[in-house]
């Protein structure tokens, strides 16, 4: 079974059990303090989750672009991908375990035709804090599957909470097996031998933690669930890896073509980060030294790297890139649109690093020249470091020119400090809802309202050319990525700042309608990312003076926000500029 049909089954199955499909959200997420990118098909959902009503209603389903770069270094193995795609279902205070349970096993076993032996489910075994998940243990059973394949778990396996508090409860996790060998006679799906492979995960969000620890039952009761595509096209298509289904096949058997020296990580590497670098840049990152547009650099670079590792020309990388986007036409034919746009920035992006390989060849040079003078032989893990942290030069390209000079790197010196490095990274880049849900609070609100009258401050004194193109808000400031040419000037930026704070003096009411998304653009508000609404909307207008199409949630009026205060404007990449601002009480 492809993975097109995969995916059109499951929504279809879920919109014949009364659930709305609503589309996927950019990979770039809006508003989200907590993470570089959509991380996971909650991550959108959260005001509704919370509480916020959905336009479309409390069952909702949908595929959802999902990016995680917690593990980029391990992409090149049979299994870790940076990008790939969620299928979700929510019950948003509607149905809970039973008929979610229900469901779940009628698609895999009715719809994906999964023999029930092949099935084995986990569920929260209990502790002091709540009490053993029999419902869910009696509604698998129920549902046929047998006994000894229901497990119980604690918290490290069948508990989900965003951060430290707030929603959680318990969660029921379904495994696919593999059919290979148990590792022993105690294996079961808590194993990593290979021999179980999870599929889907239904959480129930039926407890609220708070700040104490102490847990209370929450009023409004969730489904959350997640199947991940590639895992399940691979296991239904009786594949070894991801990279052997038609996802990535034509493009792993072109690189393959290409190739003047073998090796399977690289072309893993290559396929998996030009797929990521396409997704994520066209739903509009940019390479840059910060934040999501280091992220796309270094996808990018890396899969370079790997190019040259294999020998291929990269003037193959265009052809590359047209390849992989026919390859995935059919489930996103949003790449169709976007191919120049695509093309341009990723070859841009490649000629800076040529760029920079040859800058770090100068200064290894450089530091070559002065070993020599000093009659030493060996290149400290410091110096390989900083060509490769300051200049963005490969390790493998220093070692392979230190050995033609003769030369020697104090490689544990070196691999110490870049795993210092990576750890640094991954904090950064893998802030997995480091508040999660529960950092939704009337300061996040206040911001957030706060958002969308610099959108349309910036409008008014900068024209309509200006479009949100990202931001970012914690309890303490907010960050607004807009698209506009140059520099602003201090007048501008005054201008802009004045005209925030006299909205906010204004004491202007913020009011909510839901629209059909047509009737939204027809009554002049501005969507931000017009490619993830559904048939319905919200629309949040702020007196006479905003109107957006968005989630919410928003203060109730003006009036409380504080004064506003513009602390720094400069570039985030290309055409597009970054506010930084507070909100002063």
């Amino acid at each position: 079974m492809k993975a097109i049909e995969i995916r059109n089954k499951y929504l279809n199955f879920f919109k014949k059990h009364g659930h709305a499909v609503i589309p996927s959200a950019s990979l770039i997420p809006e508003n989200d303090p907590s993470v570089l990118f959509t991380t996971a098909g909650m991550q959108p959902l959260v005001p509704y989750l919370l509480g916020e009503k959905h336009p479309e209603g409390t069952r909702l389903t949908d595929y959802q672009k999902c990016l995680r770069t917690n593990d980029i270094d391990e992409v090149g193995d049979n299994r870790h991908l940076t990008y790939f795609e969620m299928l979700g279902n929510w019950s948003l205070g509607d149905y809970f375990k039973d008929e979610s349970i229900k469901m779940s096993f009628e698609f895999l076993t009715k719809e994906l035709n999964i023999p029930v032996e092949k099935l084995s489910v986990t569920c929260f075994a209990g502790d002091e804090d709540c009490p053993k998940d029999e419902v869910s243990a009696n509604a698998w059973r129920k549902a046929g599957i047998p006994e000894d394949h229901i497990y119980f778990y604690g918290k490290d396996d069948n508990w989900w909470i965003a951060g430290e508090e707030g929603p959680c409860g318990p969660d029921t996790e379904m495994f696919y097996d593999t059919g290979k060998p148990a590792c022993g006679p105690d294996c079961q799906p808590s194993c990593d031998c290979g021999k179980y492979v999870e599929i889907w995960n239904n959480v129930f969000m039926e407890y609220f933690k708070d700040s104490n620890g102490n847990y209370s039952k929450l009023k409004q009761r969730n489904v959350d669930t997640g199947l991940g595509l590639e895992r399940m096209t691979m296991l239904l298509q009786g594949k070894e890896t991801p990279f052997d289904t038609e996802i990535f096949e034509p493009v792993m058997k072109q690189i393959e073509n290409l190739q003047k020296v073998d090796n399977i990580q690289s072309r893993r590497i290559i396929a998996e980060h030009l797929r990521a670098s396409i997704m994520v840049t066209s739903d509009g990152g940019r390479p840059s030294n910060i934040d999501r547009g280091y992220i796309l650099r270094r996808l990018i670079r890396r899969m370079i790297r790997h190019m040259n590792k294999l020998g291929i020309d990269l003037s193959e990388l265009a052809n590359l890139i047209d390849l992989n986007i026919d390859t995935l036409n059919e489930l996103y034919p949003e790449l169709e649109k976007n191919r120049e746009t695509i093309k341009s920035v990723i070859i841009e992006e490649k000629d800076k690093f040529v760029k920079t390989i040859a800058h770090g060849e100068r200064e290894f040079n450089k530091e070559i020249q002065k070993l020599k003078e000093q009659g030493k032989n060996e290149i400290s893990g410091e110096v390989a470091f900083k060509l490769y942290d300051t200049y963005g030069f490969p390790p493998e390209v220093t070692q392979e020119l230190a050995e033609e000079n003769g030369m020697t790197i104090d490689l544990k010196k070196f691999d110490e400090l870049f795993k210092a490095h990576q750890e640094k990274s991954k904090m950064g880049s893998d802030q997995k809802f480091k508040g999660g849900l529960a950092e939704q609070n009337e300061k996040t609100i206040a911001y957030h309202t706060a958002t969308h009258l610099l959108h349309q401050a910036l409008r008014t004194v900068l024209g309509d050319h200006v479009k949100q193109s990202g931001s970012n808000i914690t309890e303490e400031r907010l960050r607004f990525d807009f698209t506009h040419p140059q520099k602003m000037t201090k007048e501008e930026i005054q201008k802009v700042e004045d005209l925030v704070n006299e909205q906010i003096k204004r004491d202007l009411p913020v009011t909510c309608e839901e629209m059909s998304y047509e009737d939204a653009k027809n009554s002049g508000a501005i969507g931000l990312f017009t490619d993830k609404y559904g048939d319905r909307v919200k629309v949040y207008t702020i007196g006479d003076f905003s109107k957006e199409i968005c989630g919410g949630p928003h203060v109730t009026h003006t009036g409380d926000m504080g004064t506003f205060k513009i602390k720094k404007e400069e570039s985030s990449s290309s055409g597009v500029r970054r506010i930084k601002a507070v909100l002063i009480k």
